[in-house]
């Protein structure tokens, strides 16, 4: 049976001013005539020729300002989606869907969002994508969390005051949906951004925690409740979380998340992050090198072997399980962690410290960063003429597929590009185990590297273009 509906809206009015909506909704419904609905009709005393009035919305008033989280639930069928396709026809051009958001499902993530690299990596991370191989990947590359959270990052970039969410986190297990409307109101209520979610879920009310709550039933019942506006500062799903002592197969566990390779520097301590028992989240203590950037400027001088031996930790790895992050997991667990080291000082050298600052959330000071040599970038500029994509170089797969589709002039090209960097790192970009290696053995190593030794190279330069940050945190308690 197919029906034949109008909405017929008889009053609707938006008091700009005062941020209030005023709505009277109804529809009307035929029935298409057939053979069969006549039948229907004769049996029952229906009268399928003629529309029958329902009304959804009977002077309905709503209280909604530009900084406001807005909920709209119940069952499917109620009205939902009309009255969030009726608020977001009022709002025009200050609204912005997430069903609307553009995209070029054909470029890496880092290409499709922010107008400079810097900015890119920073939306990304902050709406949980941020991991080194997130960033290269292309959107349908994603699980459904990782698109529902980057159409979050271009809701952001749109500067549109409200962002509208119908069907909201309908798609996701409901673990992730959580996650997703912490995530959703902590970013909106940072920036004075406004959100109207409509779903038949209602799991998610305490992590979303709006300031506006549409409950609508069927026909024209509807409760509506107005609540304080603050940010939710805790997702309901670490409640329950614990840190304890971990080991390396743990870490293990967590390591293929991590963008640098799985392999750890001999670890002192490891404490591991746990829901149940499963492991989502892992930080590993190492012993600190003979050598740090930034170390000296924190400490004002060169500290000798025995004071690096005795008093200082280094923080080689923190990984979390992608679906946990943007909920503050990362802070607590360096947080939490950082007096169980056993160290006065501990020190951390990271390059997301950059772009993401929980090291400092978590107490840590930031105290250096460390720019790549002006030869480095000149190197990784000369490449992008060959066709090669600055952030992908970071990945061996992607710079052997380049490789191997350039011509034989262009592969020579290749290397003349590779030995016009300082001498300093001809060490690290051959990876010899020698103290030092002089430019003769650098280029005779040049000359016969394969496509797959070359792909490692351009992955070691990648890693020479990241600025890194150097952070150190003092154990202001008293040893017991």
């Amino acid at each position: 049976m197919r029906e034949f509906f109008r909405i017929r809206k008889v009053t609707r009015k938006w008091d700009r001013a005062a941020g209030k909506f005023f709505y009277n909704i109804s529809f009307r419904v035929r029935t298409e005539v057939t053979p069969r609905t006549m039948a229907v009709a004769e049996a029952f005393g229906l009268g399928v020729d003629q529309y029958q009035r329902h009304v959804i919305y009977d002077n309905v008033e709503l209280k909604i300002g530009p900084k406001d989280i807005v909920y709209i639930t119940g069952e499917s069928g109620s009205g939902k989606s009309v009255l969030l396709r009726a608020l977001e026809k009022d709002l025009g051009d200050q609204a912005v869907n997430i069903a609307d958001v553009e995209f070029n499902p054909k470029k890496p993530l880092i290409d499709t969002v922010g107008k400079t690299l810097e900015e890119g990596l920073e939306l990304l991370s902050r709406v949980g994508l941020n991991d080194a191989f997130l960033f290269v990947r292309r959107y349908n590359e994603l699980s459904e969390g990782q698109k529902y959270r980057y159409r979050l990052a271009k809701l952001m970039e749109s500067g549109k005051q409200f962002w509208v969410m119908d069907e909201f986190c309908a798609t996701l297990d409901r673990d992730t949906a959580k996650i997703v409307a912490f995530n959703v109101q902590k970013l909106a209520r940072k920036m004075g951004r406004a959100v109207l979610a409509a779903t038949t879920h209602e799991d998610i009310f305490d992590d979303f925690k709006p300031s506006v709550y549409v409950r609508k039933g069927f026909g024209k019942n509807i409760e509506v409740k107005y609540f304080h506006n603050e940010v939710n500062g805790a997702c309901s799903l670490t409640r329950n979380m614990r840190i304890v002592e971990g080991s390396i197969e743990d870490y293990e566990s967590l390591a293929s998340f991590h963008y640098r390779s799985s392999r750890v520097p001999a670890p002192m301590k490891i404490f591991a992050l746990r829901r149940r028992s499963e492991t989502v989240g892992v930080i590993v203590y190492s012993y600190a090198g003979i050598l740090a950037f930034g170390r000296s400027k924190a400490f004002g001088r060169r500290l000798t072997v025995e004071e690096i031996n005795r008093d200082l930790a280094l923080i080689s790895r923190v990984v979390l399980h992608p679906k946990y992050r943007s909920v503050g997991l990362g802070v607590r667990l360096v947080k939490e962690t950082l007096p169980l080291a056993g160290k006065p000082f501990v020190e951390a050298v990271a390059v997301m410290a950059k772009y993401n600052c929980f090291f400092e959330k978590a107490g840590m000071t930031k105290i250096a960063e460390s720019k790549p040599d002006k030869s480095i970038v000149e190197a990784v500029e000369r490449l992008r003429d060959l066709g090669f994509n600055p952030v992908a170089l970071a990945s061996e797969r992607s710079n052997l597929k380049r490789l191997r589709a350039l011509s034989p002039k262009e592969v020579q090209k290749v290397h003349e590009i590779l030995l016009g960097v300082s001498s300093g790192y001809y060490k690290r970009l051959k990876g010899s185990g020698k103290a030092y290696v002089n430019k003769s053995e650098y280029g005779e190593f040049m000359r016969k590297a394969s496509h797959e030794k070359l792909a490692k190279v351009l992955r070691t330069l990648a890693i020479l273009t990241q600025t890194k940050v150097y952070l150190l945190w003092k154990n202001l308690r008293k040893p017991t």
